[in-house]
């Protein structure tokens, strides 16, 4: 690898030779009309649209696949390669359908934004279109197929081949007869699939999940990460501020992957991509506390009162609390603060979901919880200190627990009945309406991900910022402020005010994050202390 400088439309810009011209124009803000490259598939050179003149090389190349050399003067933009540019894209849409009123990546689609960029010509084509036989044709659970829109780019092959490395997509026959499929007999069914949605410029793989929910002019985004494993994979929420969806409500449109080169680059596993329901639907939007009627409804402020007045007429130590590993670093912090130095309370994070063994060697982590690593670290514990969720009516048991306050976790039938039987009372708090929250003496709902700011520490020690996409639902609250609420009303002179302010406290005393600033902390995330 060698440094070089090279003259692009005029520019001088310093590059190594390890680097294409289109890999170097994108690197430096220059945008090179292309389909088939991505940075993260091998260069096939098929679409021809990335078409640069270099002085001294009587035709044109392409540039996805010549390599900078130094002394190169390069021209993206002259007469005679929009001309070029513009002929290869009237091949391309010679056969494409006219399907964009009724096409999902319609506002995406790159044919679209070349056509109003650098096409902008009369056609010339009068002819009938070759007809593709599959049309809105599931060729997987998540994916649909429409081979007439295809522009044969081949980057779905490339992902089952290079990433994925299941092989399930082809390009059969050969010219303007040529059709992606899936090899006969098979399905699209690796845990990555959605994937080749993601990468297909035009609109031949479009999400069944998403198809017809919403226009994609219509969403807004917002930065986060995947909390459905360890990886703490960098995802953007898609959702819909101004028309929510009509049949549940739903705010979430789409998850889609953030790229980030030291995480999961510009990939997302099918697992999380599609665990987004539970955002929207079954949510715990208000405290309740159980009655001889049934469930009473209570004002925030009311339902902690009442915790307080509990948590007060039980002695510190018959008081457990069951963390959760999806809580952020900031909430997992004041939950220690609270719960562990002032009142004394034992603390305990279950193994629930943390050794299931689903892993594999790309992106997937057996460990089910985005933060895991950061709960560890903030109570000074190894994964040896995990309450094996078998053990904790013994527990309770043993300890003699009368207050038990469980954060998120799932509780069996025979659990709750066990519980009743040894007077343990139990506090649940959550984000979704489950067996143990509608038993619970008193339920306090959480904001989930998305309706929060925060950060997550993963399984490498890279510590990741989320930021909230909407407001929370009815009285559901991040847990630093339920716990800054609750300690008013112990009277305790602790406040959580933020979390940015709850991160601060968290880095002055312990060494992993003592060198993180959380208004400095990137959009690619900050590794802490070894």
């Amino acid at each position: 690898m060698e440094k070089v400088t090279i003259t692009l439309n005029g520019q001088q810009i310093e590059t190594t030779t390890d680097k294409t011209v289109l890999q170097t124009a994108l690197d430096n803000g220059i945008h090179i009309p292309h389909y088939c490259y991505h940075p993260g598939l091998s260069i096939a050179g098929n679409c021809r649209m990335c078409l640069v003149e270099i002085e001294g090389i009587p035709k044109l190349q392409i540039s996805c696949n010549t390599f900078c050399r130094d002394g190169m003067v390069v021209h993206s933009t002259n007469d005679r390669v929009r001309k070029a540019v513009r002929q290869v894209l009237e091949f391309l849409l010679i056969n494409h359908p006219l399907d964009c009123p009724v096409c999902d990546q319609a506002g995406e689609c790159w044919l679209q934004i070349y056509y109003m960029t650098v096409g902008q010509y009369d056609s010339r084509f009068t002819g009938n279109k070759v007809i593709k036989h599959k049309k809105a044709t599931p060729i997987g659970k998540w994916v649909m197929l429409d081979q007439e829109r295809c522009i044969t780019c081949s980057r779905c092959v490339r992902f089952t081949r290079e990433i994925s490395k299941t092989n399930e997509m082809v390009i059969f026959n050969r010219g303007d007869h040529c059709e992606i499929n899936t090899y006969p007999g098979r399905e699209l069914e690796n845990r990555y699939s959605a994937n080749i949605m993601d990468i297909c410029p035009v609109g031949a793989l479009t999400c069944r999940d998403f198809r017809f929910k919403c226009r994609v002019w219509y969403l807004e985004s917002a930065d986060s990460i995947c909390p459905s494993c360890a990886r703490g994979c960098n995802i953007v929420i898609h959702h819909n501020p101004h028309r929510p969806h009509k049949r549940n409500g739903a705010r979430v449109m789409r998850l889609k992957p953030r790229y980030n080169p030291e995480v999961n680059k510009w990939w997302l596993c099918d697992d999380g991509r599609y665990n987004y329901r539970f955002i929207d639907q079954g949510r715990l939007r208000h405290c309740s506390v159980l009655s001889p009627t049934g469930r009473e409804q209570l004002y925030l402020d009311e339902g902690l009162r009442r915790l307080a007045e509990l948590l007060r007429q039980t002695p510190p130590r018959q008081t457990l609390l069951l963390l959760s590993a999806h809580s952020s670093n900031e909430e997992a912090f004041a939950a220690r603060r609270l719960f562990d130095q002032s009142l004394g309370c034992l603390c305990k994070l279950p193994d629930e979901g943390v050794f299931t063994g689903d892993q594999d060697d790309f992106l997937i982590r057996e460990d089910k919880h985005p933060n895991t690593n950061g709960v560890l670290r903030i109570f000074g514990w190894q994964t040896s200190d995990l309450l094996p969720m078998a053990d904790l009516l013994d527990f309770v048991a043993q300890k003699n627990i009368k207050v038990l306050l469980v954060n998120r976790h799932e509780l069996s039938a025979d659990i709750l009945g066990q519980l009743d039987q040894l007077e343990c009372r139990l506090v649940y708090l959550g984000t979704n309406v489950t067996p143990a929250a509608e038993a619970a003496y008193l339920a306090v709902p959480l904001a989930t991900f998305a309706e929060k700011e925060g950060t997550f520490t993963n399984c490498d020690g890279r510590v990741q910022k989320f930021s909230p996409a909407f407001l929370a639902l009815g009285d559901a609250a991040p847990e630093w402020e339920i716990y800054s609420r609750l300690a008013q009303h112990l009277g305790l002179e602790q406040a959580f005010p933020s979390a940015a302010e709850v991160f601060e406290q968290l880095r002055t005393g312990n060494p992993f994050f003592q060198k993180l600033e959380f208004h400095e902390i990137g959009a690619f995330g900050e590794l802490g202390a070894p």
